[in-house]
């Protein structure tokens, strides 16, 4: 079973704290048995901690494990802490010898600061909340930090934006270890969406999708369900009964990216499905998910996944059933 370790050191905040915890936790097998897919635990420096929300101190509590343990998980989660205290020497250390052992490790929010005063950044492209984007960059010039992103994944170092996108960083950790019908099962547990790629942008910019024409819940359900379909700009923004430019300005300020980006992103992940859970030969996989030719499936792959069609079912097959 993976294990994924969270640390928590004093003033760690509470809801990036049990995201792990909620979200590995829901990760079950789709073989009919139910079985859980991750082990969570919480490993401290020693000691009381204080648990935070915005500022103010909740509760306190002990971690059951130590620092030590670390180093035998699989997966490394280092959630946002309301500190300005520098890293203790034993947790960074710490950190980089999980790092040198080949230990995944992920931050959510400022825990990218954490992983950033372990050295583990330096070069790195990353991102953290928005708000404190600017201060890391100024106090870690040597990363490279987006403040738009939701989560930027380093292969072993995975960096995530704060709150709710803590969630899509762990989904996303669970799509790379176990495939897309896994993760979309824990996001339905979860009553969320399951999947916002790692590029969409972290907040809306403006309220004209909220005082204009409304969600676009509508035609999101419209376009997954003709996913297999030739659609085009012209036929989606039709079908909403909006001009184009109408449609891609209200994609572009309820997710971050345009129709088109987003019409892709679900057509892959159907590919990933139907990879996983059927036998379809590739041509018949690709046509269902909406790709020209099994060719366009596997430059489509390659580019977003950088793997084939054949590789990714080979490896999920048999996890998802």
């Amino acid at each position: 079973m993976h294990l994924v370790s969270v640390l928590a050191m004093d003033h760690v905040v509470g809801f990036e704290l049990t995201t792990a915890g909620q979200v590995f936790g829901s990760a079950r097998s789709l073989d009919g048995t139910d079985r859980a897919l991750y082990s969570v635990r919480v490993c401290g420096p020693g000691g009381r901690v204080h648990v935070s929300a915005a500022g103010t101190d909740l509760y306190a509590m002990t971690p059951p494990h130590g620092l030590a343990e670390l180093l035998d998980a699989d997966t490394i989660i280092v959630p946002a802490h309301d500190s300005t205290a520098p890293v203790p020497p034993e947790v960074a250390r710490v950190l980089r010898q999980a790092h040198a052992r080949g230990r995944r490790i992920a931050s959510i929010c400022t825990g990218a600061g954490i992983l950033a005063e372990a050295g583990l950044l330096d070069g790195r492209d990353a991102t953290t909340h928005w708000r404190h984007a600017a201060d890391l960059s100024a106090r870690f010039p040597q990363v490279r930090f987006d403040p738009s992103a939701l989560y930027i994944d380093g292969d072993t170092v995975v960096t995530g934006a704060g709150v709710a996108a803590g969630v899509d960083l762990c989904l996303h950790l669970i799509r790379r270890d176990h495939g897309a019908a896994v993760a979309a099962q824990v996001a339905r547990r979860l009553v969320m969406s399951p999947y916002r790629s790692g590029g969409q942008t972290q907040f809306i910019e403006s309220e004209r999708a909220v005082t204009d024409q409304g969600s676009l819940d509508p035609i999101m359900q419209w376009m997954t369900a003709n996913l297999h379909r030739p659609l085009t700009l012209a036929k989606i923004s039709e079908h909403a009964r909006v001009s184009i430019r109408t449609l891609n300005r209200h994609f572009h300020d309820q997710t971050g990216t345009t129709p088109m980006q987003w019409l892709l992103a679900r057509r892959i992940q159907r590919a990933q499905e139907l990879l996983e859970q059927t036998a379809l030969p590739i041509d018949d996989v690709a046509h269902r998910s909406g790709f020209a030719s099994a060719a366009a499936l596997r430059q489509h792959f390659r580019h977003h996944l950088t793997t084939t069609p054949t590789d990714y079912r080979r490896r999920f097959a048999a996890t998802a059933t």
